[in-house]
């Protein structure tokens, strides 16, 4: 009997320690890994063991998770959910997983992502990938709120590439105060608005390359600017060299070990200054001069005398027309006279015209 007891313990052992692998999956404990790659899942499979560090969950046909889908799973550091067609994201899918470090949605086609999806117990999370994630660009006022409410402080690495975004909303990453990395390549950004970086003072990389920036006004610099310790990367952008980039050549110049790929940015527009470099743009190649103060001063001058003869002039016109006020009333009166004389023939044809007696009588007079 004794011996029956140990012999069921060592197998309850056994069994606690070699957990089971969901179906259509597979499971290494030694490398604490679970993958279920392209295996059609409609869902996230259960029964996923309590040893796994590293879950691999890609390529199915998910298409909606929450919290339901990830519970039990405390020891998960890193998880990837890439290329599953997920279009929704619940408030808290991620809070039990008290240990994940590395998220990844890319190639997703996430339409709703709820305030707070993005939330991680003790604020684990480090690295977020969402590229390729949106379904469309309307997508990123679900992305700002659930940024804003998902307490992501300790977040370090952000990707948003290849999302086709058109703009940024003001503020969208305040509350990710230790974000080093940002990605934001590959996108149809065509401006940076004001306060879009709010709150990054701590970023060290912002990817801005294959985007659709023209030119980067004095905002935008000024922008880039409140990033002290940002390295940029720009390449790939279709810069239009016209006269009003040249603060952006002159930024350029002066921040070169800030902007890793300077000596790559070349003009895309105009075609005569098509793949000229930006660093030696000026007002020279552009045609652009500027007037100095004096010129200005002068144009103005000639401006305030030019209006002062054209004054005097109509005064002198008035004067002429008042010492000749009544031979100008006299033709006034004739031209009147006469006007009315015409008119008064028109009137009397048009009545001989139109009464039928008179037409009658010029018939019998013509017989």
């Amino acid at each position: 009997m004794l011996a029956l007891t140990r012999a069921l313990a060592l197998c309850a052992l056994l069994c606690s320690v070699h957990a089971p692998c969901p179906p259509r999956c597979e499971c290494s404990e030694a490398a604490q890994t679970v993958k279920c790659v392209s295996k059609e899942l409609r869902a996230v499979p259960t029964g996923v063991p309590a040893y796994t560090r590293t879950l691999f969950i890609t390529g199915n046909q998910i298409r909606h998770i929450g919290p339901e889908s990830f519970r039990g799973l405390d020891q998960v550091t890193t998880l990837s959910l890439t290329n599953n067609r997920i279009c929704e994201v619940k408030a808290h899918t991620f809070a039990g997983l008290a240990r994940l470090r590395s998220l990844d949605l890319s190639n997703n086609q996430l339409s709703v992502v709820a305030p707070e999806a993005f939330t991680v117990l003790n604020q684990s999370l480090r690295e977020l990938n969402l590229s390729r994630a949106l379904y469309n660009h309307s997508s990123v006022t679900d992305l700002a709120i659930s940024l804003h409410w998902s307490s992501l402080g300790n977040l370090r690495v952000l990707d948003l590439s290849d999302n086709s975004l058109v703009y940024l909303p003001p503020r969208v990453f305040s509350h990710l105060s230790g974000l080093r990395r940002l990605r934001l390549s590959n996108n149809s950004l065509v401006a940076l608005q004001n306060s879009t970086f709010s709150g990054l003072e701590h970023l060290e990389e912002l990817d801005l390359t294959l985007n659709a920036l023209k030119v980067l006004p004095e905002e935008a610099l000024r922008e880039l600017d409140s990033l002290p310790r940002v390295a940029l990367l720009l390449r790939g952008n279709p810069f239009t060299c016209t006269c009003g980039i040249e603060s952006f050549a002159a930024w350029l110049n002066g921040s070169q070990e800030r902007v890793r790929d300077a000596g790559s940015l070349l003009c895309a527009f105009p075609a005569s200054l098509r793949n000229t470099s930006i660093l030696s743009v000026g007002s020279r190649t552009l045609g652009c001069y500027q007037r100095d103060s004096r010129a200005e001063l002068a144009l103005q001058t000639s401006y305030v005398f030019l209006g002062t003869v054209l004054g005097f002039v109509g005064l002198i016109f008035l004067f002429v027309l008042y010492l000749n006020r009544r031979g100008i009333k006299k033709r006034v009166y004739d031209l009147r006279d006469a006007c009315r004389e015409v008119w008064d023939g028109y009137h009397y044809r048009f009545e001989a015209d139109s009464d039928p007696r008179l037409s009658q009588v010029s018939t019998h007079v013509e017989l």
